[in-house]
């Protein structure tokens, strides 16, 4: 059978199997023995479309319908709790492992220019007026300084409640934008991760420059293992969504882009978790400068371990099965 006489003979049946995956639940129990019976031949179509080679746009519309008909034929009810739970403790550390190369090179590059820049202004100080504002530079002065009335506080912050709505939406939006910008092409994610990296680095260097590093480092370590990957990951999930929509792989550029959006999505979605969690931790205890230094510094240095730990680990027991 050519490829327009299969096309014509089975696309009804698709049709008619496509609206009964979106029916309601009822709809659906009643359309049961049909149900069974159209998934047997979707399946079947499938195979005899991809081994004859057919238009790649009919085999990804296949393949959707049988993942749509296995969701429904496989899938169980379950609690928001443990949907969560799932996501948490499967999908997302198992779509960073999936994707570790790519994540791996937005991190190189990250911590690259971070440091790049750290050293530099670190070992000429006066490049760091040469690259930010001065009124910037005091505002980070400030921050860090213990005699200043907004020591280790965003100005016009009077409270701990505060503190974690203005690092949640100064976090946030920063994920956003650089998720945001892989809509051209990658490019205004790699922009931004960019510039992030290297306001990150200026700044760093600048405040161990003015002899702040005492008060630096155990501020921003505990809340960084979040929050910096989680940058990485949105800048990254950007960046998938850009290439895909340019290099398709012999699918429609929509299928290509909605592929994509498999792994990017879930991917952004943890790394907003990761820093609504940074926001936490920086409002509630990266603050708290009172506290010894040592456990400071030993809880944000655990932190780190154990966010690798995660990554590296969590689920994996599960895709193995």
């Amino acid at each position: 059978m050519n490829e327009q006489n299969f096309i014509r003979k089975r696309s009804e049946t698709w049709n008619e199997f496509s609206v009964l995956v979106r029916a309601e639940r009822n709809e659906l129990k009643k359309g049961a023995p049909s149900f069974i019976r159209r998934f047997r031949e979707i399946t079947q179509d499938l195979n005899t479309a991809k081994s004859n080679n057919y238009d790649p746009e009919v085999i990804e519309r296949l393949n959707a319908l049988v993942y749509e008909g296995t969701q429904i034929l496989y899938s169980r009810r379950s609690w928001p709790f443990k949907q969560a739970a799932r996501f948490i403790l499967e999908t997302f550390p198992g779509k960073v492992r999936l994707h570790w190369r790519g994540i791996l090179a937005s991190s190189f590059l990250f911590y690259g220019i971070a440091l790049f820049f750290g050293f530099l202004c670190f070992h000429f100080p006066d490049i760091s007026r040469e690259l930010l504002p001065a009124r910037e530079l005091r505002s980070i002065e400030s921050m860090y300084n213990p005699e200043s009335r907004y020591y280790l506080t965003p100005s016009d912050i009077t409270n701990d409640a505060d503190m974690f709505g203005y690092y949640i939406y100064n976090n946030i939006s920063i994920a956003f934008r650089t998720f945001a910008g892989g809509i051209f092409a990658g490019i205004g994610s790699l922009f931004f991760l960019c510039v992030n990296a290297g306001f990150l680095g200026i700044a760093g260097g600048h405040i161990i420059t003015v002899g702040y590093a005492r008060t630096f480092f155990p501020f921003i370590i505990a809340h960084s293992a979040l929050e910096l990957n989680a940058i990485v990951f949105s800048a990254y999930a950007g960046l998938l969504l850009g290439f895909r929509f340019f290099i398709t792989n012999g699918l429609s550029r929509g299928a290509s882009v909605k592929k994509a959006g498999q792994d990017a999505v879930p991917i952004l979605a943890g790394s907003t978790l990761m820093l609504v969690i940074a926001a936490v931790i920086e409002a509630f205890w990266s603050s708290k400068h009172l506290l010894p230094v040592q456990l400071r510094v030993g809880a944000g240095a655990a932190l780190w371990i154990l966010l690798l730990l995660y990554f590296l680990f969590a689920g994996k027991y599960r895709e193995k099965r």
